[in-house]
């Protein structure tokens, strides 16, 4: 069997190592060192050229290297017959859900605010609310988002939590729909971004719904960067709708020098490292869909496109 591997990060080595490790026969190629594109039969990818994927005849499967999928469901050339899997692992997922709660843990206690203080030397306390008196609201809970959320209600916040349908998980208030929108925004005093991009998500974090949040509202995007509508987020920001942001990814990428966000006094930016997949445990699971197919089974975490994840 053989796989060709394609990353803008250049660890190549390392997955080679991982997946050989689970799968001995496996022929591992980096692109664009392709050879005869009729041995490809499975492909893992993170941002692939357009058109690349539909050029090998015999592919079997595409493992997306992350938990999104927007960067191949752009290409309009994207074997249709070909099931696409997204990532879901566990350190994907622990990864996450850490960069959620020390976000939420640094808005909750304000460190945003001692921060700023510390540059301007000024000493003054704040007094916070406790943990069950903060009302958090996660935009999206799949695999990620219910998992932050299972840890920040274990921490004792009043969570809340929507999507597109109705979700039911243990100590989480569910908002689901167009209609669910208004009343969770309204609600989260700290709104968390871990939605898919779709059509119908996309730019969703614009002047229209940041104004529905209670004032002073702080906003941790680690969802996709264009989710958001940047000028709207800095307009916010600059009249006290919101009180602070921990962005880490941006509809261009890497964010330009030029960009307001760098300067922002209320503003924490991260490279788009909220979590990053460890391929030690990342090709386990990759191994274990591949067996699947050998044995004639179906794929699991197999992408909708008609959904969008």
């Amino acid at each position: 069997m053989t796989l060709l591997f394609k990353s803008d990060v250049d660890r190549a080595d390392i997955w080679r190592d991982a997946l050989t490790a689970q799968l001995p026969d496996l022929e591992f190629r980096v692109w664009p060192a392709v050879g005869d594109p009729s041995e490809i039969e499975f492909a893992l990818v993170w941002n692939p050229a357009r058109g690349e994927l539909a050029k090998l005849p015999n592919l079997k499967a595409i493992f997306s290297l992350g938990a999104g999928i927007d960067h191949l469901a752009s290409d309009p050339d994207l074997p249709k017959q070909v099931p696409v899997v997204r990532m879901v692992d566990q350190s994907l997922t622990l990864g996450m859900t850490e960069f959620v709660v020390m976000s939420v843990l640094r808005h909750h206690r304000r460190v945003h605010d001692y921060e700023l203080q510390q540059r301007q030397k000024i000493w003054e306390q704040h007094v916070t609310p406790l943990s069950w008196q903060r009302k958090v609201g996660i935009l999206g809970l799949g695999v990620l988002g219910s998992d932050a959320a299972e840890k920040l209600t274990y921490l004792g916040f009043d969570v809340a939590g929507w999507s597109r349908n109705e979700k039911k998980q243990a100590g989480v208030t569910s908002y689901f729909g167009k209609d669910g929108l208004r009343p969770f925004l309204e609600r989260s005093e700290i709104l968390v971004c871990l939605l898919p991009l779709t059509t119908e998500t996309r730019g969703i974090l614009n002047s229209e719904t940041l104004s529905l949040l209670p004032r002073g509202a702080c906003l941790i995007n680690v969802g996709r960067g264009e989710h958001m509508i940047p000028d709207d987020i800095l307009a916010a920001l600059n009249s006290g709708q919101l009180s602070a942001a921990t962005l880490d990814v941006f509809p261009q990428e890497p964010l330009p020098e030029s960009s307001a966000l760098w300067d922002h006094p209320k503003v924490l930016i991260t490279p788009h490292a909220a979590s990053i997949t460890l391929p030690t445990t990342a090709a386990e699971s990759i191994a274990e869909s591949i067996r699947r197919l050998g044995r004639g089974e179906a794929l699991e975490n197999v992408v909708d496109f008609e959904r969008g994840y």
